[in-house]
Protein backbone atom coordinates (compact mmCIF):
# COMPACT_ATOMS: atom_id res chain seq x y z
CA UNK A 1 0.00 0.00 0.00
CA UNK A 2 0.88 3.51 -1.11
CA UNK A 3 -0.19 6.47 1.54
CA UNK A 4 -0.43 9.64 0.23
CA UNK A 5 -1.70 9.55 -3.77
CA UNK A 6 0.21 12.87 -4.65
CA UNK A 7 3.05 13.08 -7.88
CA UNK A 8 6.03 11.05 -5.76
CA UNK A 9 3.42 8.32 -4.06
CA UNK A 10 1.87 8.48 -8.23
CA UNK A 11 4.91 7.61 -9.53
CA UNK A 12 6.13 4.81 -6.57
CA UNK A 13 2.93 2.97 -7.43
CA UNK A 14 3.51 2.82 -11.14
CA UNK A 15 6.97 1.81 -10.93
CA UNK A 16 6.09 -1.07 -9.13
CA UNK A 17 2.73 -1.98 -10.55
CA UNK A 18 4.89 -1.99 -14.19
CA UNK A 19 7.12 -5.42 -12.65
CA UNK A 20 4.18 -7.40 -12.61
CA UNK A 21 4.99 -8.56 -9.20
CA UNK A 22 3.27 -6.05 -6.83
CA UNK A 23 -0.32 -5.46 -6.43
CA UNK A 24 -0.44 -2.22 -5.69
CA UNK A 25 -3.35 0.01 -3.56
CA UNK A 26 -2.82 4.10 -3.25
CA UNK A 27 -4.72 5.19 -0.24
CA UNK A 28 -5.24 9.13 0.26
CA UNK A 29 -8.22 10.44 2.23
CA UNK A 30 -8.77 13.30 -0.39
CA UNK A 31 -10.75 11.58 -3.09
CA UNK A 32 -9.58 14.42 -5.58
CA UNK A 33 -6.06 13.27 -5.78
CA UNK A 34 -7.09 9.33 -5.64
CA UNK A 35 -9.29 10.69 -8.89
CA UNK A 36 -6.66 12.23 -10.23
CA UNK A 37 -4.52 9.33 -10.66
CA UNK A 38 -4.97 7.70 -14.75
CA UNK A 39 -7.28 5.08 -15.25
CA UNK A 40 -4.61 3.25 -16.97
CA UNK A 41 -2.83 2.85 -14.00
CA UNK A 42 -4.83 -0.67 -12.90
CA UNK A 43 -4.26 -0.37 -9.23
CA UNK A 44 -6.66 -0.01 -6.21
CA UNK A 45 -7.67 3.05 -5.02
CA UNK A 46 -8.78 3.38 -1.44
CA UNK A 47 -10.12 6.24 0.16
CA UNK A 48 -8.70 6.31 4.06
CA UNK A 49 -8.68 7.84 7.10
CA UNK A 50 -4.99 8.73 8.36
CA UNK A 51 -5.98 8.48 12.00
CA UNK A 52 -3.64 5.54 12.99
CA UNK A 53 -6.42 3.20 14.64
CA UNK A 54 -8.22 3.24 11.21
CA UNK A 55 -5.27 2.91 9.07
CA UNK A 56 -4.18 -0.27 10.98
CA UNK A 57 -7.83 -1.76 10.55
CA UNK A 58 -7.21 -0.60 6.61
CA UNK A 59 -3.39 -2.50 6.72
CA UNK A 60 -5.00 -5.35 8.36
CA UNK A 61 -7.43 -5.65 5.80
CA UNK A 62 -4.73 -5.41 2.79
CA UNK A 63 -2.55 -7.88 4.55
CA UNK A 64 -5.26 -10.78 5.42
CA UNK A 65 -4.95 -12.19 2.12
CA UNK A 66 -1.90 -14.61 3.16
CA UNK A 67 0.57 -12.55 0.53
CA UNK A 68 3.62 -10.81 2.07
CA UNK A 69 2.53 -7.19 2.20
CA UNK A 70 4.66 -3.65 3.43
CA UNK A 71 3.36 -0.29 3.32
CA UNK A 72 5.13 3.00 2.16
CA UNK A 73 4.38 6.54 3.32
CA UNK A 74 4.57 9.11 0.57
CA UNK A 75 2.79 11.89 2.37
CA UNK A 76 3.45 14.97 4.72
CA UNK A 77 5.96 14.37 7.62
CA UNK A 78 3.55 15.40 9.76
CA UNK A 79 1.49 12.89 9.14
CA UNK A 80 4.05 9.99 8.08
CA UNK A 81 4.62 8.76 12.07
CA UNK A 82 0.69 7.93 12.29
CA UNK A 83 1.36 5.25 9.44
CA UNK A 84 4.44 3.75 11.29
CA UNK A 85 2.12 3.32 14.15
CA UNK A 86 -0.31 1.87 11.81
CA UNK A 87 2.38 -0.57 10.29
CA UNK A 88 3.51 -1.33 13.28
CA UNK A 89 -0.46 -2.32 14.90
CA UNK A 90 -1.08 -4.04 11.65
CA UNK A 91 2.22 -6.29 11.92
CA UNK A 92 3.59 -5.33 8.63
CA UNK A 93 6.58 -3.92 7.03
CA UNK A 94 7.14 -0.01 6.98
CA UNK A 95 8.91 2.22 4.57
CA UNK A 96 9.00 6.20 4.34
CA UNK A 97 10.45 9.26 2.34
CA UNK A 98 10.43 11.39 5.52
CA UNK A 99 13.25 14.04 5.43
CA UNK A 100 11.97 15.44 8.93
CA UNK A 101 14.44 14.35 11.87
CA UNK A 102 11.85 14.03 14.99
CA UNK A 103 9.97 11.43 12.40
CA UNK A 104 12.38 9.33 12.10
CA UNK A 105 13.37 9.47 15.65
CA UNK A 106 9.79 8.74 16.22
CA UNK A 107 10.07 5.73 13.54
CA UNK A 108 13.12 4.54 15.04
CA UNK A 109 11.68 4.58 18.59
CA UNK A 110 8.39 2.28 17.16
CA UNK A 111 10.74 -0.27 15.37
CA UNK A 112 11.96 -1.58 18.96
CA UNK A 113 8.20 -3.19 18.88
CA UNK A 114 8.61 -4.82 15.41
CA UNK A 115 8.10 -8.76 15.25
CA UNK A 116 10.33 -10.93 13.53
CA UNK A 117 9.80 -10.16 9.54
CA UNK A 118 8.71 -6.49 10.23
CA UNK A 119 11.32 -4.14 9.52
CA UNK A 120 10.59 -0.01 9.58
CA UNK A 121 12.71 1.96 6.78
CA UNK A 122 12.26 5.51 6.63
CA UNK A 123 14.17 8.06 4.68
CA UNK A 124 14.13 6.02 1.73
CA UNK A 125 14.49 9.10 -0.90
CA UNK A 126 17.44 10.94 -2.80
CA UNK A 127 18.69 12.76 0.61
CA UNK A 128 18.07 11.31 2.83
CA UNK A 129 18.26 7.86 1.00
CA UNK A 130 20.25 7.52 -1.90
CA UNK A 131 23.34 10.16 -0.52
CA UNK A 132 23.86 8.04 2.66
CA UNK A 133 24.11 4.79 0.57
CA UNK A 134 26.88 6.52 -1.47
CA UNK A 135 28.42 8.17 1.68
CA UNK A 136 28.78 4.80 3.10
CA UNK A 137 30.36 3.11 -0.16
CA UNK A 138 32.71 5.96 0.30
CA UNK A 139 33.89 5.56 3.84
CA UNK A 140 34.50 1.79 3.34
CA UNK A 141 37.03 2.55 0.83
CA UNK A 142 39.30 4.52 2.61
CA UNK A 143 41.81 3.31 5.58
CA UNK A 144 40.64 6.16 8.04
CA UNK A 145 37.99 8.75 7.42
CA UNK A 146 38.32 12.38 8.01
CA UNK A 147 35.68 14.41 5.92
CA UNK A 148 32.54 13.83 4.24
CA UNK A 149 30.58 16.26 2.57
CA UNK A 150 27.17 15.65 1.15
CA UNK A 151 25.94 18.24 -1.52
CA UNK A 152 22.43 17.19 -3.33
CA UNK A 153 20.07 19.65 -5.13
CA UNK A 154 16.82 19.20 -7.20
CA UNK A 155 16.98 22.39 -9.80
CA UNK A 156 15.04 23.49 -12.53
CA UNK A 157 17.26 23.48 -15.92
CA UNK A 158 15.86 26.69 -17.17
CA UNK A 159 15.65 28.84 -13.88
CA UNK A 160 14.46 32.76 -14.52
CA UNK A 161 12.82 33.87 -11.31
CA UNK A 162 13.91 36.20 -8.78
CA UNK A 163 14.44 32.66 -6.27
CA UNK A 164 15.92 31.19 -9.56
CA UNK A 165 13.82 27.95 -8.38
CA UNK A 166 10.72 26.35 -9.53
CA UNK A 167 9.01 23.83 -7.54
CA UNK A 168 9.92 20.35 -8.04
CA UNK A 169 9.51 18.73 -4.60
CA UNK A 170 6.84 19.14 -1.73
CA UNK A 171 6.60 22.98 -0.51
CA UNK A 172 6.19 22.19 3.17
CA UNK A 173 8.84 19.62 3.34
CA UNK A 174 11.08 22.20 1.36
CA UNK A 175 10.16 24.84 3.92
CA UNK A 176 10.64 22.23 7.04
CA UNK A 177 14.17 21.23 5.65
CA UNK A 178 15.09 25.24 5.94
CA UNK A 179 14.30 25.84 9.17
CA UNK A 180 14.93 22.65 11.50
CA UNK A 181 17.96 22.32 12.92
CA UNK A 182 20.48 20.68 11.22
CA UNK A 183 22.69 17.14 12.47
CA UNK A 184 26.70 17.56 11.55
CA UNK A 185 29.84 15.97 13.34
CA UNK A 186 32.77 18.86 13.95
CA UNK A 187 36.19 18.00 15.31
CA UNK A 188 34.72 14.60 16.20
CA UNK A 189 31.73 15.73 18.01
CA UNK A 190 28.63 15.34 17.04
CA UNK A 191 26.01 18.67 17.03
CA UNK A 192 23.40 20.76 15.42
CA UNK A 193 24.03 23.75 13.18
CA UNK A 194 21.31 26.16 11.57
CA UNK A 195 19.78 25.78 8.69
CA UNK A 196 20.93 28.40 6.10
CA UNK A 197 24.17 28.87 7.71
CA UNK A 198 27.58 27.75 6.03
CA UNK A 199 27.00 28.90 2.93
CA UNK A 200 29.11 28.22 0.18
CA UNK A 201 29.69 28.51 -3.82
CA UNK A 202 31.43 26.20 -6.13
CA UNK A 203 31.35 25.00 -10.01
CA UNK A 204 30.46 22.09 -11.78
CA UNK A 205 30.63 21.57 -15.31
CA UNK A 206 31.49 25.55 -15.39
CA UNK A 207 28.33 26.18 -13.79
CA UNK A 208 28.03 28.15 -10.41
CA UNK A 209 26.01 26.74 -7.67
CA UNK A 210 25.56 27.67 -3.77
CA UNK A 211 24.81 25.41 -1.01
CA UNK A 212 24.26 25.73 2.81
CA UNK A 213 22.38 23.92 5.75
CA UNK A 214 19.67 22.09 5.59
CA UNK A 215 18.16 19.54 7.81
CA UNK A 216 17.73 15.85 6.89
CA UNK A 217 19.76 15.26 4.20
CA UNK A 218 22.18 12.92 6.74
CA UNK A 219 19.74 10.48 7.64
CA UNK A 220 21.12 8.42 10.61
CA UNK A 221 24.74 9.24 9.17
CA UNK A 222 25.48 11.32 11.98
CA UNK A 223 24.62 8.48 14.63
CA UNK A 224 26.72 6.07 12.45
CA UNK A 225 29.55 7.60 11.47
CA UNK A 226 30.02 9.44 15.36
CA UNK A 227 34.00 9.26 16.61
CA UNK A 228 34.80 7.45 13.15
CA UNK A 229 34.83 10.84 11.12
CA UNK A 230 36.54 14.11 11.96
CA UNK A 231 33.85 16.44 9.62
CA UNK A 232 30.16 15.06 8.37
CA UNK A 233 28.05 17.73 6.84
CA UNK A 234 25.22 17.73 4.51
CA UNK A 235 24.07 20.69 2.07
CA UNK A 236 21.41 21.45 -0.24
CA UNK A 237 22.64 22.55 -3.68
CA UNK A 238 21.03 25.96 -5.31
CA UNK A 239 21.65 28.55 -7.94
CA UNK A 240 23.24 31.50 -6.59
CA UNK A 241 20.85 34.15 -5.06
CA UNK A 242 18.37 31.94 -3.66
CA UNK A 243 19.95 31.66 -0.14
CA UNK A 244 19.74 35.34 0.02
CA UNK A 245 15.79 35.79 -0.35
CA UNK A 246 15.26 32.41 1.36
CA UNK A 247 17.26 34.18 4.41
CA UNK A 248 15.25 37.17 4.21
CA UNK A 249 11.97 35.19 4.04
CA UNK A 250 12.56 32.83 6.74
CA UNK A 251 14.54 34.75 8.96
CA UNK A 252 14.66 38.20 8.02
CA UNK A 253 10.36 38.23 7.99
CA UNK A 254 10.40 35.50 10.75
CA UNK A 255 8.23 33.29 8.69
CA UNK A 256 10.06 30.30 9.76
CA UNK A 257 9.48 31.31 13.34
CA UNK A 258 6.27 29.01 13.56
CA UNK A 259 4.29 26.33 11.72
CA UNK A 260 1.72 28.37 11.14
CA UNK A 261 4.04 30.83 9.17
CA UNK A 262 5.45 28.57 7.66
CA UNK A 263 2.67 27.19 6.12
CA UNK A 264 1.38 30.83 5.20
CA UNK A 265 5.12 30.94 3.10
CA UNK A 266 4.11 27.31 1.66
CA UNK A 267 1.03 28.82 0.37
CA UNK A 268 2.41 32.18 -1.29
CA UNK A 269 5.00 29.64 -2.90
CA UNK A 270 2.29 27.65 -4.02
CA UNK A 271 0.58 30.38 -5.56
CA UNK A 272 3.92 32.19 -7.11
CA UNK A 273 5.70 29.59 -8.11
CA UNK A 274 5.17 27.21 -10.96
CA UNK A 275 6.19 23.76 -10.79
CA UNK A 276 8.36 22.35 -13.43
CA UNK A 277 9.00 18.75 -15.11
CA UNK A 278 12.31 20.22 -17.05
CA UNK A 279 14.73 19.86 -14.04
CA UNK A 280 18.10 18.23 -13.04
CA UNK A 281 18.98 16.66 -9.68
CA UNK A 282 22.96 17.22 -8.89
CA UNK A 283 24.04 14.67 -6.41
CA UNK A 284 27.83 15.15 -5.75
CA UNK A 285 29.66 13.60 -1.87
CA UNK A 286 33.44 14.25 -1.64
CA UNK A 287 35.26 12.13 1.37
CA UNK A 288 38.57 12.57 2.40
CA UNK A 289 40.98 10.59 4.26
CA UNK A 290 43.92 8.19 3.96
CA UNK A 291 45.05 5.38 2.21
CA UNK A 292 48.11 3.35 2.95
CA UNK A 293 49.21 6.73 4.75
CA UNK A 294 48.32 8.66 2.15
CA UNK A 295 45.89 11.67 2.89
CA UNK A 296 43.66 11.34 -0.10
CA UNK A 297 40.19 12.93 -1.56
CA UNK A 298 37.84 11.10 -3.96
CA UNK A 299 34.69 13.05 -5.69
CA UNK A 300 31.80 11.21 -7.00
CA UNK A 301 29.35 13.73 -8.47
CA UNK A 302 26.28 13.11 -11.30
CA UNK A 303 23.34 14.33 -12.39
CA UNK A 304 20.23 12.78 -13.33
CA UNK A 305 18.04 14.33 -15.34
CA UNK A 306 13.80 14.58 -16.86
CA UNK A 307 12.90 11.70 -18.72
CA UNK A 308 10.09 9.72 -20.30
CA UNK A 309 9.28 6.20 -18.05
CA UNK A 310 6.57 4.73 -19.06
CA UNK A 311 5.20 6.90 -21.99
CA UNK A 312 5.12 9.68 -19.42
CA UNK A 313 7.64 13.22 -18.91
CA UNK A 314 8.74 12.57 -15.62
CA UNK A 315 10.71 15.06 -13.29
CA UNK A 316 14.40 14.13 -12.50
CA UNK A 317 13.41 14.73 -8.57
CA UNK A 318 10.02 12.30 -9.13
CA UNK A 319 12.30 9.75 -10.69
CA UNK A 320 14.99 9.64 -8.27
CA UNK A 321 12.70 9.60 -5.20
CA UNK A 322 10.29 7.22 -6.37
CA UNK A 323 13.12 4.90 -7.66
CA UNK A 324 15.40 5.30 -4.57
CA UNK A 325 12.23 3.98 -2.29
CA UNK A 326 11.22 1.19 -4.78
CA UNK A 327 14.57 -0.18 -4.38
CA UNK A 328 14.18 0.08 -0.63
CA UNK A 329 10.82 -1.90 -0.94
CA UNK A 330 12.77 -4.15 -3.66
CA UNK A 331 15.49 -5.34 -1.77
CA UNK A 332 13.31 -6.14 1.47
CA UNK A 333 10.92 -8.78 -0.80
CA UNK A 334 14.03 -10.30 -2.26
CA UNK A 335 15.20 -10.82 0.85
CA UNK A 336 18.46 -8.78 -0.28
CA UNK A 337 18.57 -6.04 2.67
CA UNK A 338 20.08 -7.74 5.39
CA UNK A 339 18.27 -6.92 8.28
CA UNK A 340 14.63 -8.98 9.17
CA UNK A 341 13.34 -7.50 11.67
CA UNK A 342 13.58 -3.79 13.59
CA UNK A 343 15.13 -0.48 11.77
CA UNK A 344 17.22 -0.41 8.86
CA UNK A 345 19.42 2.50 7.84
CA UNK A 346 20.26 3.34 4.32
CA UNK A 347 23.40 3.27 4.88
CA UNK A 348 22.75 -0.70 5.84
CA UNK A 349 21.88 -1.24 1.67
CA UNK A 350 25.69 -1.69 -0.27
CA UNK A 351 26.19 0.79 -3.45
CA UNK A 352 26.12 -2.47 -5.29
CA UNK A 353 23.42 -3.75 -4.38
CA UNK A 354 21.35 -0.64 -4.85
CA UNK A 355 22.57 0.02 -8.27
CA UNK A 356 22.47 -3.46 -9.40
CA UNK A 357 18.75 -3.52 -8.82
CA UNK A 358 16.16 -2.79 -11.63
CA UNK A 359 15.06 0.51 -9.79
CA UNK A 360 18.50 1.67 -9.17
CA UNK A 361 19.55 1.77 -12.56
CA UNK A 362 18.37 5.25 -12.91
CA UNK A 363 20.79 6.17 -10.55
CA UNK A 364 23.64 3.88 -12.79
CA UNK A 365 26.30 6.19 -14.57
CA UNK A 366 25.67 3.77 -18.06
CA UNK A 367 22.08 4.69 -17.42
CA UNK A 368 21.02 7.24 -20.55
CA UNK A 369 19.66 9.79 -18.60
CA UNK A 370 22.75 10.16 -15.85
CA UNK A 371 26.29 11.61 -16.35
CA UNK A 372 29.36 11.88 -13.96
CA UNK A 373 29.89 15.48 -13.87
CA UNK A 374 33.82 16.99 -13.35
CA UNK A 375 33.52 18.73 -9.73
Amino acid sequence: MVVGAGRIGASIAKLLHNTGDYSVTIADRDPHALERIPSSMRVARLEADSAPENLASELRAFSANGQRAAVISATSFDVTRYVAFAALEAGISYFDLTEDVETTRHVHAIAARAAQGQIFMPQCGLAPGFIGILAASMVGSFDRVDALRMRVGALPEYPHNHLMYHLTWSTDGMINEYCKPCDVIHRGRRQEVLALDGLERFAIDGVEYEAFNTSGGLGTLCETLEGKVNELNYKTVRYPGHHYLMDFLINGLRMGDSLETQRQLGGIFDRAIPMTLQDVVLILCAASGWRKGLYTEETNARKIYHQQVGGEHWSAIQLSTAAAACVAIDLHFHGRLGVTQGFVRQEDVALDSFLANRFGRYYSLDAEHTRQVIA
